[in-house]
């Protein structure tokens, strides 16, 4: 029975994800039976696909014809994807000159919601380092990249998130919390100590795009007994502040 279940589940997301690559292709708009007829399934089991990928946005009926498209989510996670790529793409340079100057991993942040998602990582040749954070996500409030991307979003946004939160352990006091952020958005970096594991210091720039909105942050992460405050405020912030200066000017951001 299982297996049945997986099985089918496969091959119904096969099918999904083929609708949207004929969509995909842009020469022609396709009706239920013509969509059916290509791929092979009868018109009920076409109609039911349609009207689940129409319910997430990814498909859309044209109410003359009563023919679909391709949908405005699907577009717009086209553009999250070329976006994402770009920026790793830009990036990955900058994070390499800084992670051979000051020989500690630098990372590519980026905010999906109220979490920061480590995209990409220069390593560095040290002994002791954190473990690889490539792919892993973590809460805003608990890192250094969070909290310089968050820094510039309202107190009413941050009230929002904490009265949704249904479960308030693990939340710092908000008070406290948009003190900090308000500190970070003068100063322009952020610093935090063991948000990412006990004796782990993560500094974060944002980056910022040609309209001025923040896209991700450059991230800089070692152990606490080498990153001490002299090194921090003379060595690593400055650079960390110039490569992000550099990699927003990618984006056509100008001061």
């Amino acid at each position: 029975m299982h297996d049945r279940k997986s099985s089918y589940s496969v091959q119904t997301v096969e099918m999904a994800l083929e609708i949207i690559e004929l969509l995909a292709d842009g020469t022609a708009e396709y009706s239920i039976s013509q969509l059916a007829q290509k791929m092979g399934i009868n018109r009920n089991k076409a109609f039911r696909l349609l009207s689940t990928l129409e319910s997430r946005g990814m498909v859309e009926r044209e109410e003359s014809s009563g023919c679909f498209r391709l949908g405005l989510t699907a577009l717009e996670l086209s553009q999250k994807i070329l976006r994402t790529a770009s920026l790793i793409k830009h990036a990955h340079p900058v994070m390499e000159g800084l992670a051979r100057k000051h020989d500690e991993a630098v990372y590519m942040t980026v905010i999906k919601g109220d979490e920061v998602v480590f995209l990409d990582m220069v390593d560095c040749e040290q002994h002791i380092k954190a473990a690889p954070l490539v792919g892993q996500r973590f809460p805003f409030f608990t890192n250094a990249a969070g909290k310089v991307i968050k820094a510039l979003e309202s107190r009413d946004l941050l009230e929002r998130l904490f009265k949704k939160k249904k479960r308030k352990e693990g939340l710092p006091d908000l008070q406290q919390l948009e003190s900090e952020l308000d500190q970070i958005r003068k100063q322009g970096v952020a610093v935090d100590s063991g948000g990412l594991g006990e004796g782990i210091i993560s500094v974060a720039v944002a980056v910022r795009d040609y309209a001025g909105k923040v896209v991700g942050a450059i991230t800089l992460l070692g152990p606490s007994f080498r990153m001490l405050t002299d090194r921090l405020e003379n060595e690593i912030i400055p650079s960390l502040q110039e490569g992000a200066e550099l990699l927003s000017a990618k984006f056509g951001y100008a001061r």
